[in-house]
């Protein structure tokens, strides 16, 4: 069980940069500064990061008129579900 929970950790770490990443882009997309790139914002939310990713993007507003993010992000959230749905049917049966 504490494999389990280090995996849950993770997942929330992930989740909770992505977030940040995306509010603080928008702040720099305000302020006219130095911006994060599309591609980091997209490589947090493939390393399971999406619903974090998803959740600053409306949150924030940003990223909303991209139809890749828009409509991405959203559909990438699904496939991770099903990722970690299939993970822990297959080595946390008992939970």
């Amino acid at each position: 069980m504490p494999a389990f929970r280090v995996v849950l950790w993770a997942l929330a770490g992930i989740n909770l940069a992505s977030l940040c990443l995306m509010g603080l882009d928008k702040w720099r997309a305000r302020k006219d500064a130095w911006r994060i790139r599309e591609r980091t914002l997209w490589l947090f939310a493939f390393l399971m990061g999406a619903y974090g990713a998803t959740l600053g993007m409306y949150l924030f507003r940003h990223k909303t008129r991209h139809p890749a993010f828009r409509y991405g992000l959203p559909a990438l959230c699904f496939v991770q579900l099903a990722i970690l749905i299939f993970l822990i049917v297959r080595y946390y049966p008992h939970v």
